[in-house]
């Protein structure tokens, strides 16, 4: 049976105006880091997306990389598009970045034209696109100079193959000096994405500081701390399955009393507001007006489902908010 997108779709989501930019974005997109390469199962990817849409999350987060393989996880979603989602392109927030390694040689990788020119293009292909809404640089390069990074996505712009331009992994000083680039060729930095959450509060250190000031907007990945924040953990054991267990993005070792008790006192702060520590985690980061989006990801539609009933939560009250920031001061 054909897909027909819910009518209300729109109802329910809340969404956020990036920076000073004409678009807004859901308070939770959906990334397609993990869960949608080839070696996944399609059906449940394509009920997660398709939910997503359903619920008026009506972003969706790629890169080049993401899979695995790399590749993988565009081409997943392009056969999405193909066979359900492309009546609504017109609704759709599509995204992609180029940036880590993606195939041998030395224009596979990093920040030069010829690698983000090349990049976007397999990628357009992949995805069965003429444009993408953003395009990232993944992050920055330390030997490519940035005015050469900056020009490559300011031309992508001029040529439709991307309406916005955006960085990820920027650190304050990085970030300032890309959005200045891009501004003097007439190609506002829209948005940065950078890793954010309770337990790594990095981008508290300057970088929102510039964003504000420069009129950029933020969606946060990683809010959940590589599922640490997902109540997986609580009793201190690593479930199989786990990225834990895996030990690739987190490692068994960082299972550490001390964080098991951590996050057993904010899970007791997610109880009393009887909402799921994941949930918590969210609302904790949407606390702060200059996050436009958090960026989730899932691996079923039911987890998604999980995540997004923190748009129909309260904002956190000062006194949650005080006792949380007791928490994760707790050496």
């Amino acid at each position: 049976m054909a897909y027909k997108a819910k009518a209300a779709r729109y109802e329910a989501m809340k969404y956020r105006r990036c920076g000073k930019s004409g678009l807004k974005l859901p308070e939770i997109s959906l990334g397609l880091w993990h869960n949608f390469g080839s070696s996944d199962n399609y059906k449940t990817g394509r009920e997660t997306v398709l939910t997503a849409f359903d619920a008026g999350v009506c972003h969706f987060d790629l890169a080049n990389n993401y899979g695995p393989p790399p590749g993988s996880a565009e081409i997943t979603f392009g056969k999405i598009l193909k066979q359900n989602l492309m009546p609504y392109r017109g609704e759709l927030i599509i995204s992609t970045k180029a940036g880590y390694d993606m195939w041998p040689g030395p224009y596979g990788d990093w920040g030069s034209r010829k690698y983000l020119t090349a990049s976007l293009d397999a990628s357009l292909k992949r995805m069965g696109l003429d444009y993408v809404d953003i395009f990232y640089h993944h992050r920055p390069d330390p030997e490519t100079p940035i005015e050469e990074t900056m020009t490559a996505l300011a031309d992508i712009v001029r040529r439709g193959k991307a309406l916005y331009a955006g960085i990820s992994n920027y650190n304050a000083e990085q970030s300032a000096r890309a959005i200045s680039v891009l501004r003097a060729l007439g190609v506002p930095c829209l948005i940065h994405q950078p890793s954010y959450s309770m337990l790594n509060r990095w981008i508290e250190d300057g970088l929102l500081d510039v964003l504000e000031k420069e009129g950029t907007g933020c969606i946060c990945f990683s809010p959940l701390a590589q599922g640490l924040l997902t109540g997986r953990y609580l009793n201190g054991a690593i479930p199989a399955g786990s990225r834990a267990s895996k030990g690739v993005f987190l490692k068994p070792s960082s299972i550490t009393p001390q964080l098991v008790k951590k996050l057993n006192a904010l899970n007791e702060i997610a109880k009393e507001r009887n909402c799921a520590l994941s949930t918590l985690a969210i609302l904790w980061i949407l606390r702060d007006k200059r996050c436009t989006s958090v960026l989730i990801g899932a691996s079923s539609p039911s987890q998604l489902k999980e995540n997004l009933t923190a748009v129909s939560q309260p904002p956190l009250s000062e006194k949650e908010l005080q006792n949380i920031e007791r928490i994760l001061q707790i050496p």
